[in-house]
């Protein structure tokens, strides 16, 4: 994730003590002056990240939960960052001199138009859904990419550019006024901004629980209109400089030609290098941790907050250690390059580590050093000119663009998650080679005693955390592990005892419920079916069961190895595959009902667990529901499977689905867990077990029974009509739940209702 300046960092406790070097002097009002900028970006900050997590859960929702779209969306919301920069400190270089306004309501100005896009962003959103829809079949899946990705540039980088152009316009204000040092305005704006980060991460959840996602960016859109007045009254009150000081502000921008060696050398390289593998990181992070921390929206939210916690310790070090020394010395590449390495540790499930501290543990080290490192580099580079922040900045928005699709689509498809993290650690070990052997002036390239016993030290630390180190996929010999942009998926177990893991993570298991999501739709039906649709594929039994009714099946995974590995599971698969009555679709759920064109007698859903997950709500959601709606036949029958929640989940699925159709009935599931929601534009028969086994072909009777708990299809339907529930008196339960939708997500947020911090179990 990013801010609305470098990837990791944080504030300061004092920021007057901060910009002060001993020696230097500031007028007794130049320290408010400060608090205000800290207050500011401090603010913006927590607004970017809020706007950013939320943009990203609105795109999802509007094109699609796949990986290939949160790719675009944030290369797009990185690349406005990059472009505002630096046209914004191009700007200043370029106009400075002939503006009459105060620099300051430049500032103001951008937040202003930061604040509208709270309301204008989820309304463009909403109207490239509508342009994509009614285009439907006329669109192949890359051209879909292709005209989705041009509406979200169109409407991201626009607002994006006005967060990045918020760094330089910031330091032109510093830089304008006599009484505030500047040269390091940058890293002292970059802590705050990142500071902000922190809260932006984690505090915005509660409010998402409480007001939706709309609710919680009218809340963004107030904080940045109160940056705004507060900026103008600021800006009133400050005193007018000169025409000469503001040219000689304005002027101060040419680089020395220390500077421009010290571009030329690698200082850009070694910011485009921190974007890169920071950003890269956290997609392999992810997949590392998640056996551990699960897939819920605060298993990432801890990732990023430790990641941004941890730069804000590095970042504030930088600001204390930077007003005495001026040199970071060679050794801390090769830091950098062993703390890369740490996750290989605290990752390997044969640690006995808490799962509450492996992240901590992991990523604090390299996130922190990255920290100091990075503001030191735009300060050096810069010196408080915003024109030379901005070229900085863009170079590691570049790296911070290119570090997802490089892990996400290069490396974790072909590599495990350990040799990926290697690959992305491993220019910091070049890095730490070249400042050893190329950078060092004079004798200096003569190691000392010390500094060689460290090197070696490092060198074989590092060597261990690779080579002595285990993934949770190498941990299981037997297993079959598939690996692609989506997932790194892992089949295991024998007998009725099989697993189907993705990145980790329990998804199904064999059971006759698996076979009845399929049987018991098809047998309410009032006509022989003729199609079904199957939306996520598991391990192929419900897909499998929809084929011996001898009728056409569509099965939609989002992850394509997971039917790859079909065969694992059912000995007759490939065979099945073969069939022309068999079609497996990679896409996800909703983007295809969105897409197609057919209409289907049932539509059957089995989301994958736990029921927290982050994105699930979407296949839960009256949004969701009014969109199979269209893809199902007038008297067609949608099955939801509910394989657990909280009362107040059970509530809101309950409440979505009465409110898209007017006939829905529940039975509990036929292991005495889970529910069957069956739904319909037509009344749902109601029809006798027998009934109910006579409508099935003999091959789909077998398959019913074929892993009991009852000999006769019969006797299984029996069980489950018998558990029926009422859908009033489910609802009935808390009648002051609101229907799931795609602004309220209630199964996925739930720390206030449920307790601080208590996560479900992931499995």
């Amino acid at each position: 994730m990013s801010t609305e300046t470098l990837p990791p960092a944080v504030a300061v406790l004092s920021p007057k003590a901060w910009t002060e070097r001993p020696g230097e002097t500031a007028a007794a009002s130049s320290g408010s002056s400060w608090y205000w900028y800290f207050a500011f970006f401090f603010i913006s900050g927590f607004c970017s990240i809020l706007y950013e997590l939320i943009w990203l859960r609105l795109a999802m929702a509007q094109f699609g939960v796949t990986t290939a779209m949160v790719s675009i969306v944030l290369s797009t919301f990185m690349a406005g960052l990059g472009a505002g920069s630096l046209i914004a400190g191009h700007l200043v270089r370029r106009y400075a001199q002939r503006l009459t306004s105060r620099p300051l309501r430049l500032y103001a100005a951008a937040e202003l138009l930061i604040g509208c896009s709270a309301v204008l962003v989820p309304l463009e959103l909403r109207g490239g859904r509508f342009v994509l829809e009614h285009m439907g079949g006329s669109l192949s899946s890359s051209g879909y990419y292709i005209a989705a990705g041009f509406w979200l540039a169109c409407s991201l980088i626009p607002w994006c550019a006005c967060m990045g152009a918020t760094i330089p316009l910031g330091m032109f204000a510093i830089r304008s006024d006599r009484r505030l040092e500047s040269r390091r305005s940058f890293s002292f704006l970059y802590l705050a901004n990142v500071f902000g980060a922190v809260a932006g991460a984690l505090i915005p959840l509660l409010f998402v629980e409480i007001f939706g996602f709309s609710g919680t960016l009218q809340l963004g859109m107030v904080l940045n209109l109160a940056i705004c007045a507060a900026a103008v009254l600021l800006a009133s009150r400050q005193e007018t400089l000169n025409r000469e000081d503001e040219r000689d502000a304005a002027g101060a921008g040419t680089a020395s030609p220390a500077l421009r060696q010290m571009a030329g050398s690698g200082t850009l390289w070694l910011l485009f290098a921190t974007g890169l593998t920071s950003m890269g990181m956290e997609v392999v992070w992810t997949r590392q941790y998640t056996p551990y921390v699960g897939t819920f929206v605060y298993s990432f939210a801890t990732i990023l907050g430790v990641y941004l916690a941890a730069t804000f310790i590095g970042s504030s070090i930088y600001r204390v250690w930077s007003r005495r020394h001026s040199s970071d010395g060679s050794l801390i590449w090769l830091f950098v390059w062993l703390v890369s390495l740490i996750p290989l540790l605290t990752a390997d499930s044969r640690m006995g580590i808490s799962s509450g501290l492996r992240v901590p543990l992991g990523i604090a080290a390299f996130s922190g050093l990255l920290g100091f490192i990075t503001p030191g580099l735009v300060d050096r580079f810069s010196e408080g000119d915003p024109n030379r922040a901005g070229i900085g900045y863009a170079a590691n928005v570049a790296g911070c663009i290119l570090g997802p699709l490089v892990a996400g689509f290069a490396l974790l498809p072909h590599l495990n998650e350990r040799y990926a993290l290697v690959t992305l650690a491993l220019p910091w070990l070049l890095i730490a080679l070249w400042f050893a052997l190329a950078r060092q002036p004079g004798p200096a390239k003569q190691f000392s005693v010390q500094r060689a016993i460290a090197c070696v030290a490092i060198l074989s630390v590092s060597a261990g955390l690779v080579f002595r180190t285990q993934s949770y996929a190498e941990q299981a010999p037997d297993a079959q592990v598939r690996r692609d942009s989506t997932a790194t998926v892992v089949a295991a177990g024998h007998g009725m005892r099989k697993m189907l893991l993705v990145n980790g993570v329990g998804m199904t298991i064999l059971t006759p419920i698996t076979k009845m999501i399929a049987s018991m739709p098809l047998a309410f039906l009032n006509h022989p079916p003729q199609n079904a649709l199957v939306i996520c594929f598991g391990m192929g039994t419900t897909h499998r069961s929809m084929l011996s009714w001898g009728i056409d099946s569509t099965a939609v995974e989002l992850v394509p190895s997971v039917p790859k590995l079909f065969w694992y599971y059912h000995a007759d698969a490939p065979e099945l595959l073969k069939s022309p009555r068999s079609h497996v679709v990679i896409d996800d759920g909703r983007r295809f009902l969105e897409r197609t064109t057919a209409q289907y007698d049932v539509i059957v859903i089995d989301p994958p667990p736990p029921i927290q997950a982050a994105g699930s709500s979407l296949l839960y959601s009256r949004e969701f529901y009014a969109a199979a709606k269209k893809r199902l036949r007038p008297d067609g029958i949608l099955q939801q499977w509910f394989p657990s929640g909280d009362l107040a989940t059970t509530v809101a699925v309950a409440r979505a689905l009465q409110e898209s159709f007017p006939y829905v009935r529940a039975f509990v599931g036929i292991e005495g867990w889970g529910i069957h929601f069956l739904a319909s534009r037509q009344p749902i028969p109601n029809r006798t077990p027998a009934e109910l086994a006579e409508r099935m072909p003999a091959s789909a009777a077998a398959d019913l029974v074929e892993w009991g708990p009852f000999p006769t299809a019969e006797q299984q339907f029996a069980d489950v009509l018998k558990k029926e529930i009422a859908i009033d008196q489910l609802i009935a339960v808390d009648k002051d739940v609101p229907a799931m939708e795609d602004d309220r997500p209630v199964n996925e947020y739930y720390l206030l209702r449920d307790g601080w911090l208590t996560f479900p179990a992931s499995h």
